[in-house]
């Protein structure tokens, strides 16, 4: 309060607006359109061009339309309320599409944007596939390196039928000392 006193006294001709707080949230400001939840009318837009797609549309519209034209052709003159050049049925499906048209590239935006992020988070998924495949690859490497240098069975196996072999042409080419050793 002192401060705002002192600001008045320094400057007596000029009035200042108060100042608002920084630490209290601004009063929401009256608009002049109405606020919606876009998620919600986003999903509500699909569901429309969902069924806008589909073949029970195409069914639906065209007997509505068939029933129209034969009401307004057939029925009596009292009864009709569009006649022959059918200006309300045209009103009605130009007022149709101007709505269905921008509901469709809503829902087809919304689309793109799903698809966005699932290939960004396929495109992760890709990369740590592949460091992990370049991590498992130097491992099976390292390892291969590491086995070249440690004895297999089957080089123990061939060592050993090796050292038989040896063995066996000894006891072929000296088989008088080994008589006299058995004496």
């Amino acid at each position: 309060m002192a401060a705002e006193d002192r600001a008045k006294a320094a400057s007596p001709g000029i009035a200042r607006p108060a100042r608002s707080r920084l630490d209290q949230p601004k009063a929401p400001r009256r608009r002049l359109l109405p606020e919606y939840d876009p998620d919600a009318f986003g999903r509500f837009s699909e569901r429309i061009a969902r069924f806008l797609g589909t073949g029970r549309f195409i069914v639906w519209m065209t007997l509505i339309i068939i029933l129209w034209v034969l009401w307004n052709i057939v029925a009596p003159h009292g009864l009709r309320f569009d006649e022959y050049p059918f200006i309300f049925l045209t009103l009605a499906l130009s007022l149709q599409a101007s709505y269905a048209a921008p509901l469709i590239l809503l829902a087809q935006n919304r689309q793109d944007d799903r698809d966005r992020v699932t290939h960004e988070q396929d495109r992760k998924q890709d990369e740590r596939s592949i460091a992990d495949t370049e991590y498992l690859t130097r491992e099976i490497a390292a390892l291969r390196m590491g086995l070249g240098e440690v004895a297999t069975r089957d080089w123990i196996r061939s060592e050993l039928e090796a050292v038989i072999r040896d063995l066996e042409e000894r006891r072929v080419l000296l088989p008088a000392e080994s008589d006299e050793a058995d004496r």
